[in-house]
């Protein structure tokens, strides 16, 4: 791996996220910048948790629906509940490949390959914004229903056509009975005081993340039918603990769903 390609001083979304989950695979930039975020939207911690437990209660889901093969864009650093390790805990012989654009994701990569020996588990440098590439070297038998998963990865992506450019040529490649996974941040829950102050930071290079509304993601799916309850805050989508429990912001949310390719 050529270590030059990693540019320490520039924050990145994947060690960001690390950062906030309580990981070791990050730097100073990432630290400042996951903190100063945090500093305007004190949720985003607890969300940013929400939303890794939405992805593990939607891999299980999608899993226990029958699916057994899984493309995860946007995969990020390894982190508890992996969705090798989800998918396989419910069906062993799940087949999984990791997809991110990151270096330092790369080199930690073969954590990432230790799966069940009875399914299989890969890893693709690849970027979101070549699903074409993605597709034709994920190595899945597209043919067959796919879990794919878009967990917080869009909103990095500020462009609104780019975006439903990528969903739409991901979800036409494939097969019916497949399922689509994504998390999304949104400011649907936001007063105009905290709208205002997300766009000056937006519009100031201090977020790297372009919220995006309830009907901007339903009109992405459309074409799925989306599974119950819907576009929900991730910590109500099909949730395992008490609602006292789960995060709730004002200031900033996070947007999950399941959509299902129909038959």
């Amino acid at each position: 791996m050529d270590s030059t390609r990693i540019d320490t001083s520039v924050p990145h979304p994947a060690r960001r996220y690390s950062y906030w989950l309580g990981g070791k695979d990050h730097f100073a930039a990432d630290r400042a910048s996951g903190d100063a975020i945090a500093a305007a939207f004190p949720a985003v911690v607890e969300l940013a948790r929400a939303n890794r437990a939405f992805l593990r209660r939607a891999v299980r889901a999608v899993a226990e629906a029958g699916v057994r093969q899984f493309l995860d864009i946007g995969t990020g650093l390894p982190a508890p509940d992996n969705t090798h390790e989800v998918a396989q805990a419910v069906a062993p012989e799940s087949r999984v490949v990791y997809v991110d654009n990151d270096p330092i994701v790369m080199m930690h990569a073969q954590a990432l390959l230790v799966g069940d020996p009875r399914g299989h588990t890969a890893y693709l440098e690849a970027d979101v914004r070549d699903p074409a590439a993605i597709l034709r070297r994920s190595g899945l038998d597209l043919t067959r229903p796919t879990g794919l998963l878009l967990v917080a990865v869009l909103h990095f992506l500020h462009d609104d056509e780019q975006v439903e450019g990528i969903v739409r040529t991901l979800v036409d490649a494939l097969a019916p009975g497949s399922q689509v996974v994504l998390s999304h941040g949104t400011m649907d829950f936001s007063d105009a005081e905290g709208i205002a102050a997300y766009e000056k930071m937006f519009a100031a290079g201090g977020t790297d993340v372009r919220a995006r509304s309830r009907a901007t993601l339903e009109g992405y799916l459309r074409g799925l039918d989306i599974l119950e309850p819907g576009v929900v805050p991730v910590a109500d989508w099909r949730p395992d603990d008490p609602a006292a429990a789960r995060p709730v912001s004002r200031d900033l949310g996070i947007y999950g769903v399941v959509a299902r390719k129909p038959v």
